[in-house]
């Protein structure tokens, strides 16, 4: 009787756990987290307007 038990509540780990990591996708999906996905690996390669001379004086 306890490994069914055991069992029974496992599965309703799992399924609270999946469950709670679709709102947070969805969440995230509804909030533009996923919105732009080429500009940020660019980003990197785009020259700040302040050279490294000038970010040291501030």
């Amino acid at each position: 009787m306890a490994p069914t038990l055991t069992l029974i509540a496992l599965l309703l780990l799992a399924l609270l756990f999946a469950g709670l990591a679709l709102v947070v996708f969805l969440a995230a999906v509804k909030g533009g987290q996923f919105d732009d996905m080429e500009t940020p690996r660019h980003r990197i390669l785009v020259e700040d307007e302040a050279g490294p001379e000038k970010r040291a004086e501030n």
